[in-house]
């Protein structure tokens, strides 16, 4: 199980380093200015370049429940079909670079949000494996693991939405601190192999981390707004990464703890035997 989260969390992580910050200087992220409504609206109304009949789902947040709408359809897929490894991570990570360096016009909003769809089909079968192992051992710790998430994701954006002021901005640089240690240990780990120590670690520092990403990138977001990027489609592919990421570990947390459970559990019935 370690060495498949390793290799879909270092994918992640380049997820996360081609949807980070960036035209942004220091100046600008210390204004605490107070938020505008029209800003904070933007996470929950139509974007300005979309027009009223337009199809594509024109919400943040919208476009994101799609996201994992079709990243669950990719796992299923690889449970029924063991579609899931390197070619569904490759292919991810190409619908991302590729969406990415599509221009946010109205010619190619279509055309990018099929990319983001399809990256997130590719993420879901990408993450296929560890949930098939989940659901083999215990199907509640998924449902279970999913709820937790989304109730955590909604605290943390919901306090950055409603935030008048962006200091959350400066979790920036703690964040990007972890994430650099999270990558050094990965690459000293894929050198002098990994312990269940330093799994651990990384497992949970990594956890924190994007706990805090939530935050931080749900008020970028709304930095970039006061810049006049509306880009919905590039805001869902952050907030989605930071879902995903906090969803994995918090399977792979509780499948270690329920695991050592019912090791222990085994271990009492020999003995009383």
């Amino acid at each position: 199980m370690e060495s498949m989260f390793g290799s879909w969390d270092a994918q992640s992580q380049r997820m996360r380093k081609g949807t980070g910050t960036g035209g942004f200087n220091m100046e600008s992220l210390k204004r605490l200015g107070h938020i505008s409504p029209a800003v904070q609206s933007h996470l929950k109304r139509a974007s300005p370049s979309s027009p009223p009949s337009d199809p594509i789902p024109p919400l943040v947040y919208l476009t994101l429940c799609s996201a994992l709408a079709f990243s669950a359809l990719g796992a299923y897929l690889h449970i029924i079909l063991n579609i899931g490894g390197t070619l569904t991570t490759v292919g991810c990570l190409a619908a991302v670079a590729f969406l990415i360096s599509l221009p946010p016009s109205q010619d190619q909003e279509r055309n990018r949000f099929a990319l983001l769809m399809s990256a997130a089909l590719l993420e879901g079968a990408s993450v296929g494996p560890i949930v098939d192992l989940v659901l083999r051992f215990d199907p509640r710790i998924l449902v279970m693991a999913f709820i937790g998430t989304a109730i955590a994701f909604g605290c943390f954006s919901g306090a950055a939405i409603i935030a008048k002021r962006r200091e959350y901005l400066y979790l920036g640089g703690l964040l990007s601190s972890g994430l650099s240690i999270l990558l050094w240990l990965q690459f000293a780990a894929s050198i002098f192999g990994h312990s269940s120590t330093t799994f651990m670690f990384e497992l949970y520092l990594g956890l924190l981390v994007f706990l805090g990403y939530m935050v931080f990138d749900t008020q970028e977001i709304i930095e970039r707004a006061h810049h006049g990027d509306m880009d919905y489609i590039k805001h869902a592919l952050t907030l989605f990464t930071d879902f995903v990421v906090v969803l994995v570990r918090v399977l792979v947390i509780m499948l270690k703890n329920a695991q050592e459970k019912s090791e222990d559990e085994n271990k009492r019935k020999k003995r009383s035997f």
